[in-house]
């Protein structure tokens, strides 16, 4: 094709994937039910350099252009759509800098969460936001939608953290967005409106994010419940008896089946379901906040609770925690939800998607970020069963409804993508829609920018 011929010739072929069998692992994300199709080609940028290339090719050729991370995403904002050309960022994965006085790391799209965590750990820092992808998503990815995590109850999403962005916009320059500065107010916050635009707005080469002092390791209450609505009310009870937990998750029998299935830790011997809550406050406080947690899992109705300082054994339950997901997977597609409730509302919004399991008679396990009300409800179906999937595809627009009833948001960290479409233009309102389109065009006005995504 000569207009491939020509993009190979601007950059390198070694950059440029055209071949079936090599492009397959690019075409789409972590969402299985999401649609893709094959691209024209793979660039796998090496530097700013060639991302500046590419985009400049696509506007003379007006060729849809979709940015790539790793592919962990769970919405389907990264799959390849008609006629596009799939820029895959994973190779440019340097940390760039780390400044310690300021606080601060640059670092490129391609580098995987938890490789940052370790080198800026190593100097006594950290890096809050941890999806529970962490040891495979890239900071390119986080920023992409928004990610959010474990921590983030207490610490905050990739937005709080991400200061300063080197990007390639939609004329094909290269600005730079954003401060290096404790502070910094010049303009409107263009750093902060490309977090979360999910590759629709340009494409990220380069990223400085805060930095915090490593944390006190804190310890952990471990409770089990019965059901899992009665652990959603310990979860309200965590809140109103104005705890800050460092992480408060929930894992349901099914996950913790699956993850018993994997892994052989046992967990589901012991408990229906589980909620694991983290504080790090040092010293006294950290103990008092640990018996304040304790009387909040027993108002939930835990039939058992345990306190540990034992870091060891608490990484052993987030572990568990962070394996859900793959280990779901292996049942079958997942159809992930990513809803978010105000925290009074997390018993009420469990116990609906009981009652929406049972009525459309599909099985749904549950992960939550249950702290600050963002829950996972997981549908599996057979790839074969076309009955199982339009259950579990009713289901899953059922629980986007109940979630809006209560005032909720259709998602808080996987983003929009391709599934959450229909719920974000529900939840927004065409006026909303509106603007977001109408920035969407300022910035891309050619619309190079994966199409057909978000908006």
């Amino acid at each position: 094709m000569p207009v491939i011929d020509e993009l190979i010739s601007t950059l390198d072929s070694s950059r440029v994937l055209t071949d079936p069998d090599r492009i397959a692992s690019y075409v789409h994300d972590e969402a299985e039910w999401a649609p893709y199709s094959t691209p024209l080609a793979v660039v796998r940028a090496t530097s700013t350099d060639d991302v500046q290339r590419t985009v400049r090719w696509a506007l003379q050729h007006d060729v849809p252009l979709v940015p790539r991370g790793a592919g962990t995403g769970l919405s389907g904002g990264a799959n390849s759509t008609d006629g596009c050309v799939v820029v895959s960022l994973e190779k440019m994965n340097a940390v760039l800098e780390v400044n310690p006085l300021e606080r601060i790391a640059v670092v490129q799209p391609g580098v995987v969460n938890d490789d940052l965590r370790k080198t800026v750990g190593e100097q006594g820092l950290w890096y809050p936001p941890d999806p529970a992808s962490s040891p495979w998503s890239t900071i390119g990815g986080n920023v992409a939608t928004n990610a959010g995590g474990v921590c983030c109850v207490k610490y905050g999403v990739t937005r709080d953290y991400v200061i300063g962005l080197e990007v390639v916009t939609g004329t094909g320059e290269v600005v730079r967005l954003g401060r290096r500065t404790a502070k910094g107010v010049a303009g409107l916050d263009l750093a902060g409106l490309f977090v979360g635009s999910e590759g629709t707005l340009g494409i990220v080469t380069e990223i400085t994010v805060k930095l915090r002092p490593l944390p006190d390791p804190g310890r952990t209450v471990l409770g089990y419940f019965d059901s899992i609505v009665d652990a959603g009310v310990a979860v309200r009870d965590v809140a109103a008896r104005g705890l800050t937990p460092s992480a408060l998750e929930i894992v349901d029998r099914i996950c913790l089946e699956a993850v018993d299935e994997m892994t052989n830790m046992g967990l589901a011997a012991e408990a229906n379901v589980v909620l694991i809550g983290k504080l790090d406050e040092p010293g006294e406080a950290g103990v008092a906040a640990a018996q304040e947690m304790v009387a909040a899992f027993q108002t939930g109705g835990a039939t058992f609770v345990a306190e540990t300082s034992d870091a060891e054994e608490a990484d052993a339950m987030m572990a568990a925690r962070r394996l859900a997901y793959p280990a779901m997977e292996r049942k079958g597609p997942l159809l992930t939800e990513d809803i978010v409730v105000a925290k009074e509302h997390v018993p009420e919004m469990l116990r609906r998607i009981e009652q929406i399991s049972a009525e459309v008679g599909i099985t749904i396990a549950s992960v939550a970020h249950a702290g600050d009300g963002n829950l996972h409800p997981l549908m599996v179906a057979g790839h074969d069963d076309d009955d199982e999937r339009e259950r579990a595809q009713a289901a899953f627009d059922r629980i986007i409804d109940e979630c809006l009833k209560l005032g909720g948001t259709v998602t808080g960290e996987h983003g929009v993508g391709l599934l959450k479409m229909p719920g974000a233009a529900r939840e927004l309102g065409p006026e909303v829609i509106a603007m977001q389109r109408a920035v969407k065009a300022a910035l891309d006005p050619h619309g190079i920018f994966n199409p057909g995504k978000v908006f």
